[in-house]
């Protein structure tokens, strides 16, 4: 993708977007996703199935990996890409966070399924 062709941002409308390895980022609001994401926005709406990086639908009950680190507020180290997460449960979280689960070692939180790929 060439930057003419870049989407605005899905959650601020911004039109700096840009890519960063296979994420689109926005840098006024610093959402990042995928362009494929973009693209089927509407549909997942529509039919309600929630996809995960590589575009597998997930459901209730899947186990997952996590394939970025990711920061925690108040942990060091924070989540590790390649992290094993089971038993998800699919809700309709605040900002994108569409994924509850437990994580061992963190406790319960939420996840953007597109940081998650399907076990």
């Amino acid at each position: 993708m060439n930057d003419e062709t870049l989407p605005p941002c899905p959650e601020c409308s911004g039109t700096y977007t840009y890519e960063m390895g296979a994420l689109l980022v926005c840098p006024e609001c610093g959402h990042e996703w995928t362009p494929s994401a973009a693209s089927d926005a509407g549909d997942a709406g529509e039919s309600g199935v929630i996809r995960d990086a590589v575009g597998n639908a997930l459901s209730d009950g899947d186990d997952v990996t996590v394939v970025k680190t990711l920061k925690v507020k108040g942990h060091p180290t924070g989540i590790k890409a390649g992290t094993k997460v089971r038993n998800i449960r699919l809700v309709s979280g605040v900002a994108g966070h569409d994924i509850d689960c437990k994580i061992e070692g963190f406790g319960a939180m939420q996840l953007k399924s597109s940081v998650v790929k399907k076990a």
